[in-house]
């Protein structure tokens, strides 16, 4: 594991860690005999904030952060470059530890996304109408051909920026709804509908699901897990039913959500500065602390490896809570992304960025953990 090159957790991430449930991990050598094994490539990425909101161009500020399709096209051809490449043996000069480290990079199954796919609730416009935000998304991350769409099924996740905007009355939930069902259209299958990315299991009241590849099974959680705000149904109750069915012969679990717990997501009102930060005593800006208890509660007894999220752009983080090994890539628009290997061994998390005009992958970070 290169340490070194990690954030350092902040005093309230180690004591949102220290309060959590203590979470009780089963991996080790002894891989239930009648689950598949496991040996799962996959890709994930968040904050994709796609900005355009009409002919004319971007979302305020969008430019000036980077929020480009140029970007996204850069961060898409790093993503697509991937197979056939080699994990790194080294990181800046220093060994990764990666168990995987000077092998090929085989075809991912699939980008997992954590959340805010678009940067104000999919392209708001005066009267409901479909967002442009969203349909930027669509023609670069659904899977397709060529040098402009990402080469990989996608399973889209949702952030605050998707769900938070408000739409003009009588529409309040107009954008809403509309990425809730785009998320729905992508992956709940039915007997008369089969959508693009199937999956195994789709709450239709939170939009949480679930899918496997080979014995790894594989969740998410949208907003975070028990996600209330702005109407939203808590998929927590859903969360225990899934894992009793799915999840139960121990097999390694692996969570997506946007909120993680770090000092952005878990900032509080600060009466004296009159902003939310990490110092203040107030109420949480975006989930609260029993809300992060609730999820950890819900998840003890399972063998999770690991939880990917969002929300904080600009840092890659690697960071522990309640034995929950936590990782968040920088922002895909800033080029962001994880290349993960799970397998019944090890677990395998590199860092990286799109580079350069023609978007070059760089590898920055990396992590490995050894079961058993």
């Amino acid at each position: 594991m290169n340490n070194n090159a990690f954030l350092v957790p902040s005093r309230r991430m180690f004591l949102a860690g220290a309060a959590g449930f203590g979470l009780s991990l089963v991996a080790g050598n002894g891989r239930a005999a009648t689950r598949p094994l496991v040996d799962a490539t996959f890709l994930f990425s968040n904050d994709i904030h796609a900005c355009i909101v009409s002919t004319e161009g971007l979302a305020p500020n969008c430019q000036q952060e980077g929020k480009t399709d140029a970007n996204l096209l850069r961060h898409i051809a790093a993503l697509n470059a991937l197979p056939g490449q080699l994990w790194p043996e080294t990181i800046d000069g220093k060994p990764s530890g990666l168990a995987s480290a000077g092998t090929k990079i085989v075809r991912p199954s699939g980008l997992v996304l954590g959340g805010d796919i678009t940067d104000d609730g999919g392209g708001q416009v005066r009267e409901p109408r479909e967002g442009r935000q969203l349909q930027q998304f669509q023609s670069r991350y659904e899977h397709g051909v060529g040098p402009h769409h990402i080469h990989y099924p996608v399973y889209v996740g949702l952030g605050n920026h998707d769900l938070d905007q408000d739409g003009t009355p009588p529409n309040v939930d107009w954008y809403r709804r509309e990425l809730r069902d785009y998320v729905e259209l992508t992956h709940r299958q039915s007997v008369f509908y089969k959508p693009q990315v199937p999956v195994s299991n789709y709450d239709p009241l939170s939009d949480n699901y679930s899918w496997d590849w080979g014995g790894l099974h594989l969740v998410q959680l949208q907003r975070f897990g028990g996600d209330r705000n702005k109407g939203a149904v808590s998929g927590l109750p859903w969360l225990k039913r899934d894992l009793a069915a799915f999840a139960a012969d121990g097999r390694p679990v692996v969570l997506f959500q946007h909120y993680g717990w770090d000092a952005f997501s878990t900032e509080v009102w600060d009466a004296a500065a009159g902003t939310f930060d990490d110092q203040g005593g107030g109420e949480p800006h975006w989930w609260s602390p029993a809300e992060r208890d609730r999820l950890l509660a819900t998840l003890e007894g399972y063998n999770v490896v690991g939880l990917f999220h969002g929300h904080e752009h600009d840092r890659v983080m690697a960071y522990r809570v309640g034995g929950l090994d936590v990782f968040k890539p920088k922002a895909a628009y800033l080029g962001g992304f994880a290349l993960v290997r799970v397998t019944d061994e090890f677990l395998d998390v590199v860092f990286g960025e799109a580079r350069g005009e023609t978007g070059r992958a760089a590898f920055t970070h990396a992590f490995n953990r050894r079961f058993g």
